[in-house]
């Protein structure tokens, strides 16, 4: 499986953007994707995760109400809208899936297989 992300870049604080990931390869056997973002000299944190089946989402507190993850499975590619975004959400955004993931480790970097290259985002204040 291969993901590729898209869609990061420079905004202003209160704007939005809208990232991408587009799955390729075995994609069929994936069971969810996670969005994680990693500032610098920080650790890489949870943001968001979505399954491949059903309307279950997850969400880490301080994105909550400001961003939105969904799916697209006929194009096999997952979205992040981020809205209202702020100084702090300024950070490497990598999206990662996996086969099976329980829920109580959707938030858990280390339990997904697959990971993308990332794609910056730069909010200004």
């Amino acid at each position: 499986v291969q993901l590729v992300e898209s869609g990061g870049g420079l905004v202003q604080a209160g704007g939005s953007l809208r990232l991408s990931c587009a799955a390729s390869g075995r994609t069929g056997s994936l069971d969810a994707t996670g969005w994680f973002r990693q500032a610098p000299g920080k650790e890489r944190d949870f943001v968001a995760a979505i399954r491949w089946s059903g309307d279950n989402v997850f969400y880490t507190d301080s994105v909550k109400g400001r961003f939105t993850i969904a799916r697209d499975n006929a194009k096999n590619t997952v979205y992040l809208q981020m809205n209202s975004l702020k100084p702090e959400d300024t950070a490497v955004y990598y999206c990662a899936a996996d086969p099976y993931i329980t829920t109580e480790r959707l938030n858990i970097s280390n339990r997904y297989a697959y990971w993308g290259q990332g794609t910056q985002v730069t909010v200004s204040s």
